[in-house]
């Protein structure tokens, strides 16, 4: 039996999904595709890019639902450009926005400035009404270097925020234990994160049910609308869109996570944990 299970009350061999949708604010079409999954009760979580260029929007379309921050220090697509809300010359690549790649911000960035930049973001998510349930990583930028983790780390504790850990292979692959470490300053996680496979359908997603182990996982899907926007915004569009025909169904997945015995809970369960 997993500390988090026994902790939240359930079962010593209980099965946990934390379905959380990724990337709300990155454009509208993923804002539409988000609260509609969230809105429809199907996945409990999500995590807002503040620096995108659509987050405001998404503050409009907030009713008190549970998002938490995916804190950003890159912007990955090559023609749909954002950056940092504070001056931070370090986080910028030639063009003014953000570092495309992980490398890039790892090897020029200052870490006072990433640490600034992350506090403006959760500030700023606070400031436009949210109430904030859990700290994420863009790109797991803050995750798998150690002078970047305990930047991610000191603001989980701040905030008294759970946050989104990758598992123990994970761990192994970035050389140092951040899951020890943040277990010893008593931040909450999920025992173990996966994504949702890019071309799930109703089979592979009863599999990939069935195939969670005992414990809280966190899954992640990136659901949204198919529209122009969405398509000249990125390249990977046609998966986002999948992900939401896949989660939506029918049947859900929420639906199919109860036919499977899956318990759901979201990041405010987490909170609650930490904070008490």
């Amino acid at each position: 039996m997993t500390a988090l299970l026994e902790h939240l009350g359930f079962a010593a061999d209980a099965r946990v999904m934390l379905l959380s949708c990724d990337e709300l604010g990155l454009c509208h079409a993923v804002n539409v595709g988000v609260f509609e999954v969230l809105h429809r009760g199907i996945a409990a979580s999500a995590s807002l890019m503040v620096p995108a260029p659509w987050a405001r929007e998404s503050a409009a379309r907030y009713r008190g639902d549970d998002i938490g921050v995916q804190l950003t220090i890159n912007a990955e697509h090559d023609l749909y450009r954002w950056g940092p809300l504070t001056l931070s010359p370090s986080l910028l690549d030639g063009d003014g926005g953000f570092p495309r790649t992980v490398d890039d911000i790892w090897d020029h960035a200052d870490l006072e400035e990433v640490r600034r930049e992350c506090r403006a973001q959760i500030e700023r998510a606070v400031l436009w009404g949210f109430d904030v349930t859990h700290l994420d990583t863009h790109l797991d930028a803050l995750l798998l270097r150690p002078e970047f983790f305990d930047v991610y780390l000191d603001l989980a504790i701040e905030f008294a925020l759970p946050v989104r850990l990758a598992d123990a292979e994970g761990e192994a692959n970035a050389g140092f234990p951040f899951r020890s470490l943040a277990d010893a300053e008593g931040v909450v996680f999920p025992d173990a994160h996966r994504a949702l496979p890019a071309d799930a359908g109703p089979d592979q997603i009863r599999h990939f049910l069935d195939a969670l182990p005992a414990g809280v996982t966190a899954v992640a899907v990136r659901p949204a609308v198919d529209t122009p926007e969405l398509r000249a915004a990125t390249t990977d569009w046609s998966e986002r869109v999948h992900h939401l025909r896949s989660v939506v169904g029918p049947p859900t997945i929420a639906e199919v996570a109860a036919r499977a015995g899956v318990a759901t809970i979201g990041y405010r369960s987490l909170r609650r944990l930490m904070r008490t």
